[in-house]
């Protein structure tokens, strides 16, 4: 049985082939799953997909058509799946439900000290030989705090982090880590966090519920020298909101690994085309914003992880086993 792989990334293909060796064929590709390309599923009981796939009612109707009963999300997020019309359809829907926290945790605050210290206008500068330091002061994290919403593994990564800096820690969540709570973390409302934090990070799920987390009244709320880092999903923070915010010259930096349209672009390489996307091309115009294409979790670890977990819940549903990681279960 010949396995299809959407929007496989050159680095992660032959960690993917030696994943699957013994347990079937895997055909990866570097195409994403949308409404054009769910047709070359055609024939394949089972597809994987990457994190930005297109899983909607019309793709799944394709996929279920051409005879595909299995979905394999190499993610954690399943914002991007109707698993409403997964259920009607018969399709079996898995996803990674966790994978390493230190990945997406570092490179938050990989994004928070580039934004802090001017990392990239520095290296810029010293390329064209600008030595000079004008414009480029940051500031120590040391006893300044740090604003985490969502206190998973991820949250609870990054609090430790900001731990070791020294900082004041507050925290938001349906319900306090003890983890945290160890490391002196105060849960405190939502607006509280954001009205005190020199520093606030994201890592909460995208749903209803947490749409546009970070609107333009929360932005209001923050302070004008703070620290906005998102590496979980684009859509928990309103970007037209938020450029309406830069542009009055607010925050010190703003860090983003994820951008709520990111569809279409993040991944690829649209650097000889017109920018279509005019709130994303003002965006990456401010001096004090980093925009990286939804990188976190990629390292050897976290993907070594994705790819063992996605073989296992191919395994599963060979043998009609259930697992955390199904969402649809196999009718």
């Amino acid at each position: 049985m010949e396995i299809l792989a959407f929007g496989v990334q050159a680095d992660e293909k032959p960690l993917i082939e030696e994943a699957f060796r013994g347990h079937g064929e895997v055909r990866c590709l570097d195409v994403f799953l949308t409404e054009d390309t769910a047709r070359i599923a055609a024939g394949h009981e089972i597809v994987s997909t990457s994190v930005n796939a297109d899983l909607g009612a019309r793709v799944l109707e394709i996929l279920a058509a051409g005879g595909t009963r299995m979905v394999a999300q190499r993610s954690t997020g399943f914002n991007n799946v109707d698993l409403a019309v997964a259920e009607r359809l018969g399709l079996t829907v898995a996803r990674v439900s966790s994978y390493s926290p230190y990945a997406v945790a570092e490179f938050a605050w990989a994004l928070a000290l580039a934004v802090d210290r001017r990392i990239v206008r520095a290296s810029t500068r010293t390329r064209d030989f600008d030595f000079r330091l004008d414009g480029l002061m940051g500031r120590d994290m040391h006893g300044r705090t740090a604003g985490v919403l969502g206190t998973g593994r991820i949250g609870e990564a990054f609090a430790r982090i900001a731990h070791g800096f020294g900082m004041r820690l507050l925290g938001w969540d349906i319900a306090e880590n003890p983890a945290c709570v160890e490391l002196g973390m105060r849960y405190v409302p939502k607006e509280q966090l954001l009205a005190e934090s020199d520093l606030v990070t994201l890592h909460v799920p995208l749903m209803p519920e947490t749409l546009h987390l970070v609107d333009a009244d929360a932005l209001k709320l923050m302070r004008d020298d703070a620290i906005l880092v998102n590496s979980s999903r684009g859509g928990l923070v309103d970007t037209v909101a938020l450029v309406h915010e830069l542009r009055a010259g607010r925050f010190t930096g703003v860090g983003l690994d994820v951008y709520e349209a990111e569809a279409g672009l993040f991944f690829l390489d649209r650097s000889l085309e017109a920018v279509e996307d005019d709130t994303l091309a003002r965006l990456v115009t401010f001096p004090n914003v980093l925009v990286t294409s939804h990188q976190a979790y990629y390292t050897q670890e976290a993907v070594g992880q994705i790819v063992g977990t996605t073989v296992r819940n191919v395994l599963d549903y060979r043998a009609g086993r259930r697992s955390e990681n199904v969402l649809v279960p196999r009718s």
